[in-house]
């Protein structure tokens, strides 16, 4: 499922609203907005904001979700929803993407540069360039990833790029939807290796972005 019926998706976060330009014409998958992005965004966003003075129950994600002076990275940023919805709710992130991703990126950076106010960082990263992985600067407190399982043959890469962009203290937050059979069964096979696994309870999601289909996950370290 993508949002094919309109070229621009609106994600509220906080007290403002994000534009998100899409182009569902582009041979990229990067270049259209995908659920799991919005899903991640309004997921952090309830329980960053959830108030533990009045319900009756503590905030599970207290602990996970203190974004103050701490550094995030996300690998296949696309057009940008969930990078630009974290920025807003206090995260310093890196956003990062293939060369061919890029111009819809910057686009819509730009066009949100008023909500935003300021510019992200961006940076073009393939998951197996060692180099490309080095200049960003590891570790890094969050590495935030969204829709990016789909091809069985970049599974074993993006792997093997979260696991040395992560901090060992670090949390992977994965917004997460079967796309392809193969590429799932290899990608939670590599994944219960490299780390420890937290599947968010499906109620615990956005109430207004709970889509049947997708999920997040918290992952960490072995």
């Amino acid at each position: 499922m993508k949002f094919t019926d309109s070229p621009v998706i609106e994600l509220p976060v906080r007290d403002a609203v994000l534009s998100i330009q899409q182009d569902n014409g582009s041979m990229h998958v990067g270049t259209s907005v995908w659920p799991c992005s919005l899903v991640l965004v309004k997921f952090v966003e309830r329980w960053l904001l959830y108030d533990a003075s009045s319900p009756s129950t503590p905030n599970p994600y207290a602990h996970l979700l203190s974004f103050s002076g701490k550094r995030g990275i996300e690998l296949g940023t696309g057009c940008g929803p969930a990078g630009m919805g974290l920025s807003l709710l206090g995260l310093e992130i890196v956003l990062t993407d293939i060369a061919p991703v890029m111009p819809a990126l910057k686009r819509n950076l730009k066009r949100n540069k008023p909500t935003l106010g300021k510019t992200l960082k961006t940076a073009q990263l393939y998951w197996n360039n060692a180099a490309q992985i080095e200049s960003l600067k590891p570790p890094f407190d969050f590495v935030v990833a969204a829709d990016v399982v789909y091809i069985e043959e970049s599974v074993s890469q993006l792997i093997s790029a979260m696991e040395s962009l992560v901090g060992d203290h670090g949390v992977i937050l994965l917004g997460y939807q079967l796309r392809s059979p193969e590429a799932h069964r290899l990608f939670w096979e590599l994944c219960e290796k490299a780390f420890k696994i937290e599947k968010v309870p499906h109620e615990h999601l956005h109430p207004e972005y709970a889509y049947e289909e997708a999920a997040v996950y918290i992952m960490r370290k072995k």
